[in-house]
């Protein structure tokens, strides 16, 4: 765990706001916000999961398929393969100088050919950008037997998981932070009842730890024991399933919200 030295603060007209780095991995990252609500929290869970732009294939043309699958199921297959990209070297196709026709900058072009026998994999989709490619290239496709074809060109671009969910960026959810509303008499029973042992006396007094969900269980083992979620103090944990890291995600969905909030400011502005 990060030390509390260690907190980010950021304050804007008497409001703070500090942030906790709990877990920090490629596909996962775990944090604390102190001094939020949950309607803002609420607002960017749906940020990440549904806000940021992330590139997925989207347009198929079969040339040869002679596998047992019809083309749209392939078509489906390679749409959800979660694709590793540089959000800086493409753009959205509505912001791009080709006004959507489509170009180097605001769309990917793979290539597909193989025959069988063998198992076609999203490693073997070939890219026009040497830093697009597959997060996970040993997902299969398709199995082709003897004398069977494969033969598509994809195309992939930036959306959102509002218009689709092979845009979808992440899992996102976050929880209050757990503490001891109100002391119970049986605290020895309560301790052991808890499934994360979560609990446990400090300088004389009942503690809960930050992994605590909030299940109830040592309530029930002690009923005058009362643990509540602080909604101030919110736990968020966000899983990639796109070809962004979990920090960057929430990084872009942050920028993404921020854009927005200034947007409304500037309509209102004009009233």
């Amino acid at each position: 765990m990060i030390p509390v030295e260690d907190l980010v603060e950021e304050e804007e007209g008497g409001y703070k706001m500090r942030v906790k780095l709990l877990e920090n991995e490629e596909r996962k990252i775990t944090f604390l916000i102190e001094g939020t609500t949950p309607q803002f929290a609420n607002a960017l869970r749906r940020t990440m999961i549904a806000g940021v732009p992330v590139l997925a294939i989207s347009e198929v043309d079969f040339y040869e398929n002679s596998s047992a699958l019809f083309d749209e199921l392939i078509a489906h297959r390679l749409a959800m393969i979660p694709l590793v990209f540089n959000p800086r070297e493409i753009v959205p196709r509505e912001e791009c100088s080709c006004e959507g026709k489509g170009c180097m900058n605001c769309q990917v072009v793979f290539a597909l050919d193989k025959k069988g026998p063998c198992i076609v994999r999203a490693g073997d989709l070939k890219s026009t950008h040497e830093s697009v490619k597959p997060l996970y290239p040993e997902i299969p496709i398709v199995e082709l037997l003897e004398g069977q074809k494969l033969k598509l060109e994809a195309i992939a671009y930036l959306g959102t998981g509002r218009q689709h969910a092979k845009w979808k960026a992440a899992k996102a959810f976050y929880r209050y932070y757990p503490f001891v509303e109100k002391e119970g008499k049986n605290t020895e029973e309560a301790m052991k009842a808890c499934p994360r042992n979560a609990l446990k006396k400090e300088n004389g007094k009942l503690v809960v730890a930050e992994n605590c969900d909030l299940c109830g269980e040592c309530m029930k083992a002690d009923k005058e024991l009362k643990v509540s979620g602080n909604p101030t103090k919110i736990i968020f944990t966000v899983e990639s399933v796109c070809g962004l890291s979990a920090k960057d995600v929430v990084l872009k969905a942050v920028g993404v919200l921020e854009k927005r909030l200034n947007e409304v400011k500037k309509e209102i502005e004009k009233i």
